[in-house]
């Protein structure tokens, strides 16, 4: 079966009257693929991408463009200011608001709003500036491996190693709440939406093939106005935000302050992008073992 076709046979199940979750890696087809049940059969696309939230990437995190906007309604993109915190709790109180103002279609590549919503999440106290400053300088002076040693066994066992943010943020609650991630997660409260109770796909891409849409994108994202978007950032850059953890915007901003050459930023982004969409690709394999499969092409 054709990849085309396999998304036929798949839109084909979906009852009009269900909730839509759509996960995948980056450069997948995601949003197409959202936008086109939101036009055949209705329902709010609601994004669920930890980038896409943020008000000064537009391009570079490939959000919808204006024109997509208005084929279907949008919500979550572009809401939050570039300087502002926003973690999993802030998306999933903003989308837990949305699920009674029409049929949710919630799409993104960050698997652990996927997890809050369909599993629970607690709600565990905010970080406290002083910490969150501490946490920032260590991992610039001696990296995230250090907080993964100081961490609590158990949490240890279970956060991604190779996943920096996590890392910190685990090793941020144990400092703030003197208890261990693993240990406030066992109190998760019922989820707001359900696997069972809404029509989860999982776009799987094969690695070439998406290795190669990935290079042609940012290429495409250049052409755009990337570079002229990370100019705009450039004046009030901070490196520590999380919004600057937009895929590309590091090297961009690299190449504007004339640390490297045009040609080296770009390889190095599409380099960082392929390694990100690994990640992506072996979390969802490990954690969305019932969701719809999709593979790509």
């Amino acid at each position: 079966m054709t990849a085309g076709r396999a998304v036929d046979s798949v839109i084909e199940r979906i009852s009009a009257e269900l909730p839509v979750l759509i996960a995948g890696p980056t450069a997948s087809g995601k949003s197409a693929l959202a936008l086109r049940i939101a036009e055949s059969q209705g329902g709010v696309i609601v994004n669920a991408d930890a980038l896409q939230v943020y008000d000064n990437w537009r391009i570079l995190t490939a959000r919808p463009t204006p024109d997509d906007e208005t084929r279907a309604r949008h919500e979550l993109y572009g809401h939050v200011p570039g300087g502002t915190e926003y973690s999993v709790g802030h998306w999933l109180r903003d989308t837990r608001a949305l699920l009674g103002t029409g049929r949710p279609i919630i799409v993104g590549g960050t698997g652990l709003y996927f997890t809050a919503l369909t599993e629970g999440l607690v709600d565990i106290p905010p970080t406290p500036p002083r910490i969150r400053a501490e946490a920032d300088a260590r991992v610039r002076t001696e990296g995230h491996a250090a907080l993964l040693a100081e961490l609590d066994t158990q949490t240890a066992n279970k956060v991604d190693p190779l996943n920096p943010m996590r890392v910190q943020r685990a090793w941020e609650v144990l400092q703030t709440t003197g208890r261990g991630l693993a240990a406030w997660q066992t109190d998760t409260p019922a989820p707001d939406l359900p696997l069972n109770a809404c029509f989860p796909i999982l776009l799987d891409a094969d690695r070439d093939w998406l290795a190669e849409r990935i290079d042609r994108r940012f290429d495409q994202m250049l052409d755009e106005g990337a570079l002229d978007e990370a100019r705009a950032n450039l004046p009030d850059w901070d490196a520590a935000r999380l919004s600057s953890k937009a895929i590309g915007a590091p090297e961009l901003v690299s190449f504007l302050r004339g640390e490297i050459d045009l040609d080296t930023a770009r390889s190095r982004a599409q380099a960082a992008t392929r390694q990100f969409a690994k990640r992506q690709r072996t979390w969802f394999r490990g954690r969305m073992r019932d969701w719809h499969k999709i593979l790509l092409p």
